[in-house]
């Protein structure tokens, strides 16, 4: 696991009319402040890589679809440099991700329907503090092709 990125199980109420997911709260430990949340929609086998912010802090779940999610740390003195590290959310492992600043990460949509990426983010969008790179730039070392294991 990279060093700083927690993974926190979340909750899910169903009954006959439906269910409730939460994702996050004030007071949770994971929340720092509130920026903003958006939604990010990808298709399947689209891939939505790589970045990562200088000073934002992610909080991603996906209530819909599926996806495989990847990041990368390669930050200077971080106990975890050079490490990779997926997690596979969706509704079957519903979850939010915490992600601190200057880790690299992207995801690619699975299955067969779109998915929605929710992010509660920490601060509101800025793009002057956003650090980008190609899906396949070869200074990540991650391959985003099925592995049949």
């Amino acid at each position: 696991m990279i060093d700083g990125v927690i993974v926190t199980p979340l909750r899910q109420f169903l009954d006959e009319r439906g269910k409730v997911m939460h994702m996050m709260k004030e007071g949770d430990p994971a929340f720092k402040r509130f920026g903003e949340i958006y939604f990010s929609c990808i298709y399947p086998g689209a891939i939505k890589a790589w970045h990562y912010h200088k000073e934002m802090t992610l909080n991603y779940a996906v209530p819909h679809g599926n996806i495989k999610f990847v990041l990368y740390d390669d930050r200077p003195g971080s106990p975890t440099k050079g490490e990779v590290q997926e997690i596979f959310m969706g509704p079957d492992n519903y979850c939010l991700v915490t992600v601190p600043p200057k880790v690299w990460n992207g995801f690619k949509g699975l299955g067969e329907s779109p998915a929605i990426v929710a992010n509660c983010a920490s601060i509101p969008h800025n793009p002057g503090e956003i650090e980008r790179r190609d899906p396949f730039d070869k200074s990540i070392p991650y391959n985003w092709e099925i592995k049949h294991r």
